[in-house]
């Protein structure tokens, strides 16, 4: 019995020296990043990117944010980031009541076609962006949306829907149907049945669906290379122009700023509701 208990204190010791080694694996590209971003250029060029600085600046952030070369303006990333938060929270928004929409008429009218339609949907998900391309760099020239920042909003929405559907279409489908009935008997029509019984109730399945809306919209770079221009240029193109403008030296401490900052606000969404998310996906999100 002893010897049991022992080889049970092993093994968890164990796993917890292999979740520890993985942890740190996990977080030591952010470990560089941060520490070479507070070091001079001399000290990056010296070798050692594993120490911590010998000498603390907070230059290369300052640059990057406000007076970084991107193209040929040194504007930093400062206007790119605020391009980055018109884009995704218009799209996250819009995206999310679509999804909701479409999931509650899929899940509590019984029509024929429904299956197919979210079938249909379900496929959108799997289409590769490099498809849509084309034929979506068409559709904004007709609609006068290109190089716009509505034009990335209009992108962005339509490709998510299909996620966003299928996020609310599984969770509405472990709903009760007692409420809904309830709520029709006592005159609610179909968008006060929305409105006052499922959305209400649908907090955790938003925050799975703003979680992976966000993160997948505000990292996304194809879209945004290409269907903007300068003045629209998404916070990821912005970074990318950013490391490939620099002539002569290459400023690795001022990349590694710049990249921390694109980061910033999807490590902010995961810290402040990470639990959230676990806690959304096992109410329901992958059911049905």
């Amino acid at each position: 019995m002893a010897s049991s208990h022992g080889g049970l204190v092993v093994s968890r010791y164990a796993l917890y020296a292999v979740l520890l080694f993985l942890a740190l694996l996990f977080l030591m590209p952010i470990y560089v990043m941060v520490t070479n971003s507070f070091k001079p250029l001399d000290e990056i060029r010296s070798g050692n990117l594993m120490s911590l600085p010998l000498v603390w600046t907070a230059e290369p952030w300052f640059e990057a944010w406000s007076t970084a070369q991107i193209g040929v303006q040194p504007t930093g990333l400062r206007p790119y980031f605020v391009n980055s938060f018109l884009l995704v929270v218009p799209a996250v928004v819009i995206s999310t009541l679509i999804g909701a929409l479409n999931g509650y008429i899929l899940t509590q009218f019984n029509f024929r076609g429904a299956n197919l339609i979210f079938a249909a949907m379900l496929f959108s998900v799997f289409i590769p962006f490099q498809i849509v391309l084309i034929p979506m760099a068409k559709t904004l020239g007709v609609l006068g949306l290109a190089g716009t920042v509505k034009g990335l909003i209009f992108v962005n929405v339509v490709y998510g829907i299909g996620f966003t559907t299928l996020f609310f279409r599984n969770y509405y489908a472990a709903f009760p149907n007692e409420l809904v009935r309830s709520a029709r008997i006592d005159g609610a029509g179909f968008f006060g049945v929305l409105w006052r019984i499922l959305l209400p109730s649908s907090a955790p399945i938003i925050v799975v669906t703003v979680i992976w809306q966000f993160t997948n919209i505000w990292n996304e770079f194809l879209f945004g290379a290409s269907f903007s221009d300068y003045s629209s240029f998404p916070l990821t193109v912005a970074l990318n122009n950013l490391v490939n403008s620099s002539t002569g030296v290459k400023q690795y401490n001022v990349h590694f700023a710049g990249a921390f900052i694109a980061a910033i606000p999807t490590l902010i969404v995961y810290l402040v509701s990470g639990k959230y998310f676990v806690r959304g996906l096992m109410a329901g999100s992958v059911k049905g």
